[in-house]
């Protein structure tokens, strides 16, 4: 009866599915017109939201100015270990390094060179700023390695000084009210002159750097290397290499920390060019109405910064401006990280207190050197 009604009214009464159908169409052209907003799905949580998804400007990028500036008014540590006989210049390198006097030859007074007895090391410690960044720049100096006619276990002081710093960076970690910022006093860097003999490695180049590799970041160096010609020191170089990789040598920067493909090609070139053929000096010379640092020879004058003369450029580039914060993440990721769980697991074997720390003949325990080292 209702149905003649509506029809005689001229109505078109449509059954309920056919308006749900109707509904759901709309919602999809709804759908089509509107933008969909870029999210992060329950399934999908490391998606990327790239600059072109994004409303507007957000201000992400403005973090590293954040760590920039704080980085300027805190400033940095950099501890860096010289290691090689006496008469290799140690002292000359580093200062041509930073092109200050920082080694502790250079700024001692009255500073007179013996031959040590024993291997005792002495540090100094300088505030280096530029372009308002600040550096706390520390050189450790090993004299009377290497001197003495027996040179038996001459590493041992090396060794012990090496974990007495992770040893005091990690009681300040395990205090309660441990200081803001811990004093970072553990050696990044070490960098070890060989004598430019022309030869294979002597043995104490080999036990030294087989048992340093493990603990802390060693950078090889060919010390006075205009001594050779460039036929030698090309031999050398690669008789070097072959000593390193079949004695099982780690120099920096090893291949097991690289982080992606473009770390693993800058590091391949560096060690293809390890270890370094370097000249120091601080004197200034003038060539083609340029000061240049260099030696004066009676062939010529050897410019210390030119990579056709010798190789510290490209010395200086690794340790200070390509990877000098890399050589301080492996020390304290890797090196320091290693012995910190070492040193967590004897105090766990021994009871809930961080037991004294050992050192016999610079390593933690005499039964444990080899696998501490």
């Amino acid at each position: 009866m209702r149905e003649d009604t509506a029809q005689e009214q001229g109505l078109d009464l449509e059954p309920p599915v056919r308006m749900e159908e109707e509904m759901e169409v709309m919602e999809e052209r709804v759908v089509e017109i509107e933008h969909p907003l870029p999210c992060l799905s329950e399934s999908d949580t490391q998606g990327i939201i790239k600059g072109r998804d994004l409303f507007g400007y957000v201000g992400i990028e403005a973090v590293l100015d954040q760590m920039r500036r704080k980085t300027m008014k805190a400033g940095f540590e950099f501890n860096i270990m010289v290691v090689g006989q006496s008469g290799l210049g140690k002292s000359t390198l580093v200062n041509t390094l930073f092109k200050s006097k920082v080694s502790r030859k250079s700024c001692t007074p009255n500073y007179e060179e013996k031959i040590s007895k024993t291997v005792h090391l002495q540090s100094v410690s300088h505030i280096i700023e530029e372009k308002g960044v600040k550096m706390k720049l520390t050189v450790i100096d090993t004299p009377g390695f290497g001197d003495q006619i027996n040179n038996e276990n001459c590493w041992e002081p090396i060794v012990k000084y090496v974990n007495e710093q992770y040893e005091k960076y990690l009681k300040e970690e395990l205090n309660v009210n441990r200081k803001r910022r811990i004093p970072d006093t553990r050696v990044h860097c070490c960098v070890y002159f060989l004598p430019a003999t022309g030869h294979w490695l002597r043995p104490i180049d080999v036990e030294f750097m087989r048992r340093l590799g493990k603990i802390v970041s060693i950078v090889p160096v060919i010390a006075k290397a205009d001594t050779l010609t460039l036929e030698e020191r090309l031999e050398f170089k690669q008789r070097i290499r072959q000593d390193l990789q079949a004695n099982g040598i780690r120099v920096y920067p090893q291949k097991e920390y690289d982080e992606d493909a473009e770390d693993r090609i800058l590091n391949d070139k560096i060690r293809e060019n390890i270890p370094f053929a370097v000249v120091g000096t601080d004197k200034e010379h003038q060539v083609n109405g340029n000061k240049v640092l260099g030696r004066k020879t009676k062939w010529g004058i050897i410019e210390v910064e030119n990579v056709a003369h010798c190789e510290f450029a490209l010395l200086r580039d690794l340790l200070i401006r390509s990877h000098l914060q890399d050589l301080k993440d492996v020390t304290h990721n890797i090196h320091y990280e290693t012995y910190r769980v070492k040193r967590l697991n004897e105090s766990n074997a021994n009871g809930l207190a961080l037991s004294p720390l050992t050192l016999e003949n610079g390593t933690l325990e005499k039964s444990d050197a080899e696998s501490h080292l």
